[in-house]
């Protein structure tokens, strides 16, 4: 047996192989989302190494700023965002991006348009920072009918019309999930390649899972059916065993933990927040004063 070829595998699917051949699978696809789901990994890439560095380069200080969620913001959550308008702007593919650490909305430059709208959070769970619990990036992607006249208006569209979606977790290993309507698969960053590999293929949720992961210290303000179901969570009445507690608050490792897992995943509305807690960022459109608001990121469900 050959136990080099067996070390070191030569197939590799790598998430820029994945998207090609999504890809394929549409003959009248140009390659426009193609490039600019590259963009987004390579600010993935950049963000996974600043946060590796974070505690030796001291960027986990606060910048002396507070995001439009009223959260202080972290020099890490200040470079992450730059990187990714950066990033997605140079793609040449996007003609409005909407950030939850940015008041407004960037609309991009004529020059330089293109036919997607990004929704993203460049660093979610930024109050674990300093304490090396998992955090990540999520990211929509949907579809500007007319480019060159985009208003933010068009910029809420329901979550069923978006092109892709995904979230990047910087965590014991880096993670890429990502859905471009055709199934979710997940990519692990080899640090040796600087690719990220495929290493969840087609990830589907149990079934039936064991854990359940809320927030319990709002449970005053509950109403009573949530009340309830967590208490049968904690308490069931039909014999079974009582479900685990898992809760980080990071929402994308909660949600990394449930895809894989299985089990519920809830920031349910209560009485200080009867909307629920899907944050939401003012953004006020270059050419009115007319202001709109739009959803953090129809991907985030937290």
């Amino acid at each position: 047996m050959d136990h080099a070829a067996d070390t070191f595998r030569t197939d590799l699917m790598t998430i820029t192989r994945h998207v090609l051949n999504e890809q394929s699978r549409h003959p009248e696809s140009r390659g426009d989302l193609t490039i600019l789901l590259s963009h987004i990994v390579l600010g993935c890439k950049f963000v996974a190494s600043a946060v590796n560095k974070a505690g030796l380069a001291k960027l986990t200080g606060l910048a002396g700023e507070t995001n439009v969620q009223g959260e202080e913001q972290k020099k890490l959550d200040v470079l992450s965002n730059e990187v990714f308008v950066n990033a997605l702007v140079s793609s040449g593919r996007t003609c409005v991006l909407v950030s939850e650490e940015d008041e407004k909305a960037t609309f991009v430059d004529p020059k330089l348009r293109g036919k997607y709208c990004v929704c993203f959070d460049p660093l979610d769970g930024s109050s674990n920072i300093d304490c090396g619990v998992s955090i990540g990036t999520i990211f929509g992607i949907y579809m500007i009918k007319n480019q060159d006249t985009v208003t933010l208006e068009e910029v809420l569209q329901p979550g069923k019309d978006m092109i892709a979606a995904g979230y990047c977790m910087y965590g014991s290993s880096c993670t890429l999930v990502l859905s471009t309507g055709n199934g979710v698969n997940g990519f692990t960053l080899d640090p040796s390649l600087g690719e990220f590999i495929m290493t969840h293929p087609d990830i589907k949720i149990p079934p039936k899972g064991k854990i359940y992961s809320v927030n319990e210290g709002n449970a005053k303000n509950w109403d009573t059916p949530t009340a309830k179901y967590v208490e049968k969570c904690k308490y069931p009445t039909d014999g079974s065993s009582p479900k685990s507690l898992r809760y980080i608050g990071s929402m994308v490792a909660d949600v990394h933990r449930t895809l894989l897992y299985g089990g519920i995943f809830l920031y349910p509305a209560d009485k200080k927040s009867p909307s629920g807690k899907l944050r939401y960022a003012t953004a006020y459109a270059h050419n009115s004063n007319s202001t709109s608001t739009i959803a953090r990121n129809s991907f985030e469900v937290a």
